[in-house]
């Protein structure tokens, strides 16, 4: 991810096994971190089980939270791809009981529709 993409907030994909080293211990025994995006501090987080968001917070960063979202919560989400002028794509995931999207803006380099894939393979269960 260049610095850039960080400061404008695009996401871009980050080594798993590293990945999953950092957060075993917010994860159940036998799953695993199959995709993962980093978003300057954030981190957007698909398991075989869920989707966890990190979130980093303050100046420095040690404040964190944590948002554990199963899949059947997943109700409905959206991608737009990236246009000649409008250079990030975008993800909007809708959770039961929030009237609001979360919503994440990735670099024209992430495959979007990869994203998509993954999460349409855990919303969908197949």
């Amino acid at each position: 991810m260049g610095l850039f993409d960080g400061l404008i907030g695009n996401a871009s994909e980050v080594n798993l096994e590293k990945l999953q080293e950092e957060v075993h211990n917010l994860l159940i025994p036998n799953e695993t971190v199959k995709n993962a995006y980093k978003i300057i501090r954030d981190t957007f987080i698909f398991t075989n089980k869920r989707l966890i968001l990190i979130d980093k917070q303050g100046v420095t960063g040690k404040k964190t939270e944590y948002h554990s979202i199963p899949y059947k919560n997943i109700v409905h989400f959206s991608v737009e791809t990236a246009g000649t002028f409008d250079l990030d794509a975008e993800l909007k995931i809708w959770v039961s009981g929030s009237p609001l999207p979360i919503q994440k803006n990735f670099n024209k380099a992430t495959n979007i529709y990869k994203v998509q894939s993954v999460l349409a393979q855990y919303v969908l269960g197949t």
